[in-house]
């Protein structure tokens, strides 16, 4: 994305370009209310950043067995915490690799 900004700042901004790749773009469409067009990007990336939104959308809707699979996709451990915080920790560091 090349400009550096805060996960408040993306969440508010336009639609990102598509060389934002699909986690980042998922993860701005979930802002909007939009599960399933983010849900549908996160499961076509098919790299741990999407297994990681992937495993974010299917907590957010309360199915945690179907997250767990995905968090260890992902490589990472099964959130527990608050879903807006994890939201933004994912932004900000999809932002900060796409530096």
């Amino acid at each position: 994305m090349g400009v550096q900004m805060s996960s408040e700042e993306f969440a508010r901004g336009g639609e990102p370009a598509a060389t934002a790749g699909p986690a980042l773009r998922a993860l701005w469409f979930d802002a909007r209310g939009e599960w399933e067009q983010a849900h549908t990007l996160a499961q076509a990336a098919g790299d741990r950043d999407g297994a990681w939104v992937h495993a974010y959308l299917h907590r957010k809707e309360g199915d945690e067995m179907n997250a767990g699979y995905w968090y260890a996709r992902a490589g990472r451990p099964a959130a527990t915490g608050d879903l807006a915080a994890e939201w933004a920790e994912i932004v900000r560091t999809l932002l900060r690799a796409a530096r």
